[in-house]
């Protein structure tokens, strides 16, 4: 199995992003699934598609990217974690 990048995306790619990357690592760990998060502003975003598989953002999305693209709300607000869990885990497995 590959190691698939993940670029997890706020605004100040500090705070919300943080709290993402908490939860996304935990999920990777229980799904036994081999990732790279990698964290960063939204701005930076665009510079790194051609190196990731997936884009998770707190934020809205600027633009459209070559690679998925998913917003990561439920994961600030608590509504609907389950559903984009398992979101998260069909793409990476595509």
């Amino acid at each position: 199995m590959n190691r698939k990048r993940i670029i997890v995306a706020c605004g100040a790619g500090i705070a919300t992003s943080t709290v993402v990357l908490d939860h996304l690592e935990e999920l990777f760990a229980k799904e036994r699934q081999l990732v790279e998060l990698i964290q960063c502003k939204i701005s930076e975003v665009a510079s790194m598609q051609d190196e990731a598989d997936l884009i998770i953002s707190t934020t809205i999305l600027p633009t459209v990217y070559k690679i998925p693209a998913v917003s990561a709300t439920a994961y600030i607000s608590g509504i609907g974690m389950e559903k984009l869990d398992r979101e998260i885990i069909r793409i990476i497995n595509l």
